[in-house]
């Protein structure tokens, strides 16, 4: 059974950073990407940010470009988002997600973590 463990999350202040980790495991598990996404509260579920797993491509929303970093560590199955200059925007449960080769879109996702930043 594959499963998506987030972890990281907290309290923050605005300007402060804090980062995200996130572990897949799973028999066999072959990687086509993993990403992370966030619902505030009254709002739809967004993206965030995702890495290919081969090749390490990552992909932004305008909404974190320039403020999140996304990593991962092949070996391990994991993906980290770091986060800095948090604005109160940035308040969400953030959710890991994995696209399992041969899947057309995030097939397995975590329980999510909660980040909020206050002003």
């Amino acid at each position: 059974q594959v499963q998506v463990v987030e972890s990281g999350g907290g309290l923050a202040q605005v300007g402060d950073s804090l980062r995200l980790s996130c572990a897949a495991s799973g028999r066999r598990l072959s990687l086509t990407a993993m990403g992370w996404f966030r619902q505030a509260p009254g709002k739809d579920r967004e993206f965030v940010s995702s890495i290919r797993w081969s090749g390490g491509s990552t992909y932004y929303s305008d909404s974190v470009k320039g403020r999140f970093t996304i990593s991962r560590n092949i070996a391990k199955n994991m993906v980290f988002l770091q986060m800095n200059s948090l604005k109160p925007e940035d308040t969400a449960v953030y959710y890991c997600a994995l696209q399992r080769v041969g899947a057309t879109a995030y097939d397995t996702w975590g329980q999510g973590t909660q980040v909020t930043v206050s002003s």
